[in-house]
């Protein structure tokens, strides 16, 4: 595409964000007109000028969202593309909702936004294109909470797919929100106003698969969500035959079976199911039918930044369900941010609905915080009560997480937990690899994957003897 003649109108009430963007707009060759409030750049769309608009939300003399629905009338082909540092979910859907081209939360790239200019420009229409149909819903309460970096992606795909019936695959980690992603899905979608009905797969078999989606009767969940949604939840976990049942029940909601058809799918899974199909425990033709679109949900420990805000929320509903009232204070957020979340944020809202149902405290600090934590935390890890997969990492957060906070309860320096954690799990698996091996040393580091030289060495310096390997 020839940027030559091409004209961007920026409208943001920071100077330093318009030089910004204007400088590096004009080095990829487009004409830059520049404003820092709503009105001018009004009048600029009036007047028939520019190409394109790179716009912010919050203006000194009002609110883009004010604007957006006269601009889209005056200029209803005209790209816009809505910035904003208020990265909630509200906004990302708000901007869709209004007509916006694409939102585009602060921070961001320059080369992203430079690649998004030359798309719009070039015509490529995004899922937001048809979006200005519907109005904007005002809500006090967000349904997703979250101004992480992380959570933007979440937001972005979300307000982009919501105003449309494609099936949506939601992964993430067990405890991250994914039934909760899948209702904004459903309730900021053309599907509001229909019933959202939810299935879950795990350990379900093909005649339990059968009886649940048509029913006895034809009653069935298929026919319940006509009008609405069917959410498919714990997809991972649903046995080998259930997905060839449900592949082949999906391959006919295009063959004359109107209740089928009339629902929108949303599926959730723990696990990467393209990981799966690959190791032979997922079905392909049920991956492709459902991974339309993917929404990946972060884990906790990757938007650390939320759990203050989070953990907010989760005191104030507590307080509207008669726990107590408690406030969150510094202290205490700081803390929060020091744990690890294994269990993610529903892990986060059962410790923080706890300290508001038990503790006598109206003020949480981080002595509350931890007491409750360390109180926790030192019950034992059974495989099995882990709330997710059972696997290695899981329960080693768990006892890593326990170690940690009892150090830090103490207040003795940890100036070895590398050293001291790699032995815990180095003895274990080199017992029960030599075991395994009957005290073989070079079946053992091929199975270990080590040279023997370097698995001598740990044995030494474990004192884990070889003869206690060999049957």
């Amino acid at each position: 595409m020839s940027v030559a003649g091409r004209n961007v109108l920026i409208a943001d009430d920071d100077a330093s964000i318009r030089l910004v963007l204007s400088q590096a707009l004009a080095r990829e060759g487009f004409q830059v007109r520049a404003t820092g409030n709503a009105a001018t750049l009004w009048k600029w769309i009036k007047d028939g000028e520019g190409d394109l608009v790179l716009t912010d939300v919050m203006m000194p003399d009002g609110s883009l969202f004010d604007y957006l629905p006269r601009m889209r009338m005056e200029r209803p082909k005209l790209p816009i593309i809505v910035m904003s540092a208020q990265n909630t979910l509200l906004t990302a859907v708000s901007a869709a909702e209004h007509g916006a081209y694409e939102y585009l939360p602060k921070p961001f790239d320059l080369d992203v936004m430079v690649g998004l200019v030359r798309r719009a420009l070039d015509g490529k229409k995004d899922f937001n294109a048809s979006n200005q149909q519907r109005k904007a819903e005002k809500e006090e309460r967000l349904p997703l909470i979250g101004r992480s970096l992380a959570m933007q992606e979440v937001y972005r795909t979300l307000s982009r797919a919501a105003g449309f019936d494609l099936t949506v695959l939601i992964e993430g980690e067990s405890g991250v929100g994914k039934k909760l992603v899948a209702r904004v899905l459903h309730d900021y979608g053309r599907r509001k106003n229909g019933p959202f009905v939810t299935l879950s797969l795990a350990a379900l078999d093909p005649r339990g698969l059968d009886q649940a989606l048509e029913g006895h009767t034809g009653v069935g969940l298929f026919a319940q969500a006509a009008g609405g949604t069917l959410f498919l939840d714990g997809l991972s976990d649903a046995p080998l035959p259930t997905q060839a049942r449900l592949a082949r029940i999906l391959a006919d909601t295009g063959h004359g079976k109107a209740a089928m058809s009339d629902v929108r799918l949303i599926a959730a899974s723990d696990r990467d199911l393209k990981g799966l199909v690959l190791n032979g425990t997922f079905r392909e033709d049920l991956y492709y039918r459902l991974n339309v679109v993917t929404i990946s949900v972060p884990p906790l420990r990757d938007r650390m930044s939320d759990v203050p805000d989070l953990a907010r929320a989760f005191l104030a509903r507590a307080t509207k369900d008669g726990l107590g009232e408690k406030v969150l204070d510094k202290s205490g957020a700081d803390e929060l941010e020091t744990w690890s979340w294994p269990g993610n944020v529903r892990e986060l809202e059962n410790v923080m609905r706890r300290i508001a149902a038990l503790s006598p405290d109206p003020v949480i600090g981080a002595e509350t915080v931890r007491r409750e934590l360390l109180r926790e935390r030192s019950q034992p890890i059974v495989v099995g009560q882990t709330g997710g997969d059972d696997d290695l990492e899981t329960v080693a957060r768990h006892a890593i997480a326990k170690l940690i906070a009892q150090a830090s309860a103490s207040g003795k320096s940890m100036t070895d937990l590398h050293e001291s954690v790699t032995a815990a799990v180095e003895r274990p698996l080199f017992e029960l690899v030599l075991r395994e091996t009957r005290g073989n040393q070079i079946k053992a580091a091929d199975m270990l994957g080590l040279n023997r030289n370097t698995l001598r060495k740990r044995l030494a310096l474990l004192d884990i003897d070889v003869g206690r390997g060999k049957a």
